[in-house]
């Protein structure tokens, strides 16, 4: 399979051209032949001119690529080499959403041939591809894993708005159903991947690997969430006591904040649920989800606290919260806990205006029925600053007095500023 797939005798597919999929798509068109293919055609269409949806990706990035981009399935009937990259969420309960995945199984179910590769990049629990994505498969095609095709897991690393440690440079864990199919998948992807590949033993080792990558960051930051709200209840400045644990040489310097986006704060659930299936509760994971997932509601009531405290009533106060998007310096929505942090303010009545300079208007307005104004105000009672985007980073005291009324406030959730130079300017400061 390698040799004519390197030769370009046969062609490798990736489904799912998001902040996954596309990357390692053109990543593999370097050297291989590559049908890229998503359902949603404005998509695809502006991958055709060169335009990454997600704006991670530059124009040039796209140019001498051997890719052809598609919404049409039938397409697929042309690879031989099929990798799955789509997206896996949660539902409002905080189950997995296996949607996505499950309709993908059931399209490349509909064009497998005998001979065919199968490797899933989705996060997911353990077993997951051999006992709900494999079945679905030979259902539909009529042929059995093994004899007939093979399957393999290749979890994503990729770690949006990061321009560093972008795909190739991520050590890539690969995996197959058999050491056949582990030696073939191990190949395909060392072909692109220059920091090379670690096999797991099984599919099952590669997804329970992926699952606990991001579920050991959760469990890290929800201990310094949980510090943070102890240590504002003595007075103690959080990131300060952070600052000098780290003096020793084996302390793990995290920090405490909102945890959204589509990976720390969801991949949890997914072990979560498993666990849950065969009988067992775990009890340090369950904890650091709430933890995590009760912080928006902390620092809304935090701000509150400071806003009555500064004789303001809340339901005539006006806030700007600066940043939606889940993370730093990037587009992406998905998942944000500055919605829901949003949505707590309201619950107090406080009016909300909004900014960001990466997220799209129309975006945030769909997901989560929020608008944003195209420029701050000059009357606000306070300003949360929740996403740290480097446009951020260089605002002055100054600069937020001119935003502020009598008695300025200033939340600073990913601890971006100066205390004493906020507090030299009169502006009352808090961060976590």
């Amino acid at each position: 399979m390698f040799n004519q797939l390197i030769s370009k005798e046969k062609a490798i597919s990736v489904t799912g051209l998001g902040y996954v999929g596309l990357p390692l798509a053109l990543e593999f068109a370097k050297k291989f032949r590559v049908i890229g293919f998503d359902i949603n055609e404005e998509r695809v269409q502006m991958m055709r001119e060169g335009i990454d949806p997600s704006q991670e990706l530059d124009r040039d990035v796209f140019l001498n690529k051997d890719i052809v981009y598609t919404s049409n399935f039938e397409d697929l009937k042309q690879a031989h080499f099929h990798v799955v990259a789509v997206p896996t969420p949660i539902d409002e309960h905080n189950n997995p959403d296996l949607t996505p995945l499950y309709k993908s199984s059931e399209t490349i179910g509909k064009i497998l041939k005998p001979g065919d590769y199968v490797v899933f990049e989705s996060t997911v629990y353990p077993g997951c591809t051999e006992e709900d994505c494999v079945p679905i498969m030979e259902r539909l095609s009529g042929l059995t894993m093994g004899p007939d095709f093979k399957v393999g897991y290749s979890p994503e690393r990729i770690n949006p708005g990061d321009k560093e440690h972008t795909v190739e440079k991520i050590l890539k864990v690969v995996s197959g159903n058999d050491p056949e199919a582990a030696d073939v998948v191990a190949r395909v992807y060392e072909a692109v991947i220059v920091a090379g590949v670690f096999k797991a033993s099984s599919i099952r080792v590669a997804e329970a690997a992926k699952v606990i990558e991001n579920t050991q960051r959760d469990l890290n930051i929800a201990f310094m969430n949980e510090l943070s709200l102890i240590f504002d209840r003595m007075g103690i400045d959080t990131n300060e006591v952070l600052a000098a644990a780290a003096t020793k040489w084996n302390f793990l310097r995290f920090s405490p904040g909102l945890v959204g986006g589509h990976c720390i704060g969801v991949d949890p659930y997914y072990l979560l649920h498993k666990a849950k299936e065969l009988g067992f509760t775990p009890q340090v994971i369950t904890a650091g989800r709430r933890i995590n997932d009760d912080m928006p509601g902390h620092i809304a009531k935090r701000l509150v606290q400071m806003l009555i405290q500064a004789g303001k009533n809340p339901g005539q106060c006006k806030v700007l919260v600066q940043g939606i998007t889940f993370k730093e310096n990037v587009a992406d929505i998905r998942n944000s806990k500055v919605a829901n942090l949003i949505r707590e303010l309201m619950q107090f009545s406080v009016n909300v205006h909004l900014v960001d300079p990466y997220a799209s208007p129309n975006e945030v307005a769909h997901e989560y029925k929020l608008t944003m104004v195209d420029q701050p105000a000059d009357n606000y009672d306070a300003v949360l600053v929740a996403v740290a985007h480097d446009a951020y980073k260089t605002q002055t005291p100054a600069y937020f007095k001119t935003l502020m009324n009598g008695a300025p406030l200033l939340v600073d959730v990913k601890s971006i500023y100066n205390r004493t130079d906020m507090e030299k300017e009169g502006i009352g400061y808090w961060r976590l």
